[in-house]
């Protein structure tokens, strides 16, 4: 999975030794992503996980539209958002840029490498197994988001489960499940399974990285693995990179801004906030919002399905924000550290 975002993570250096002092080392060290106590959701967040909910809901009409290989578009998808960034990152980011630790940089690659598996392993599906089981698949990615946590040693609560498997049911109540028992289908289903797991570790490791990365710098690099791996793999696969139409080109910009930066990057801002769990189900969203706007905009209404799988997937997203404040009120120490780390990180200069 961007998705997969403009936040604003203030540079760990601008903390004054002073400040630093006044909290103990306990309280100013974040929590493992994935622990109750270290997301604080807002409305901003809410907000801004909506905008990005319907940004990534028109990349399946958009990318249907468009007359390009599959993985050329996700090559350019990403590529262009680089190069929007671009300004951005070397004006008001370079410093940062240039001070992100190995460890934070190796993280970064890392997900943009996942995330570079997860276009590459997911858009050929569609086209080696039914569009069915191929989403069905790759919305996995919560469950897979679970289990990495509890592989690290975080428990999600049987609440958080619940909530998770309801929404992939409301997933499967839209598109139905066809497995074929072709080989060049199960291979597909395979691919899309593959897609699913790897978005997983992109939105996990993008929480980690926003933790002292602003979103921007975090992208950046992010992106910019994304689209060299890619561009690798459309010059083997022998994807046509150029000689699109004009109206191509114009759906191909479109679907950066909207799918990408609206998109996974407003998506990489919030999971600062809300946390891997919470903004991995909110993205199982987008199935019956690419429905819906294909519907508008396309003239491909959705089936009767559509509503009622709708109602399913917010349940199930309300039950796993349910779970995790439940995890962050039974575990007042845990909630007083992530304030005062708040507070501390606050007196210092958001980089934007």
């Amino acid at each position: 999975m961007s998705v997969p975002s403009h936040g604003h993570a203030p540079y760990a250096g601008r903390v004054s030794t002073a400040r630093a002092a006044r909290v103990p080392a306990s309280a100013a060290t974040p929590t493992a992503p994935g622990d109750g106590g270290r997301f604080h959701s807002g409305p901003v967040d809410v907000a801004l996980l909506t905008v990005a909910i319907a940004g990534v809901s028109l990349s399946a009409p958009l990318a249907a539209a468009t007359v390009a290989p599959a993985l050329a578009i996700a090559f350019w998808r990403n590529a262009m958002a680089v190069g929007a960034l671009t300004p951005l990152a070397l004006w008001r980011h370079r410093g940062e840029l240039r001070g992100m630790g190995r460890r934070t940089a190796l993280l970064s690659a890392g997900a943009g490498a996942l995330l570079a598996v997860h276009f590459g392993a997911w858009l050929p599906s569609l086209h080696m197994t039914s569009v069915a089981s191929s989403t069905a698949l790759v919305t996995t990615t919560p469950i897979w988001t679970a289990l990495l946590l509890r592989l690290r040693g975080h428990r999600p609560p049987t609440l958080a489960w619940l909530g998770m498997g309801l929404a992939i049911l409301g997933v499967v109540i839209l598109t139905g499940v066809d497995l074929s028992a072709s080989p060049r289908a199960l291979l597909g289903d395979g691919l899309a399974l593959l897609g699913g797991v790897a978005a997983a570790g992109y939105v996990l490791l993008g929480a980690e990285v926003r933790r002292s990365v602003s979103t921007t710098a975090y992208a950046y690099v992010c992106y910019t693995t994304t689209s060299v791996l890619l561009l690798l793999t459309c010059l083997v696969a022998g994807a046509e990179l150029g000689g699109y139409s004009g109206t191509t080109w114009l759906r191909l910009a479109a679907l950066t801004v909207t799918a990408q930066l609206l998109g996974h990057t407003l998506i990489n801002r919030v999971v600062k906030g809300l946390g891997p769990s919470v903004t991995s189900t909110a993205i199982l969203l987008e199935t019956p919002g690419a429905a819906l706007i294909a519907a508008l905009w396309l003239g491909q209404m959705p089936p009767v399905a559509a509503y009622p799988a709708l109602a399913v997937i917010l349940v199930g997203l309300a039950l796993v924000i349910m779970a995790d404040g439940k995890g962050a009120s039974n575990d007042p120490g845990r909630v007083e550290r992530s304030r005062l780390s708040r507070t501390t990180l606050a007196e210092s200069k958001d980089p934007g």
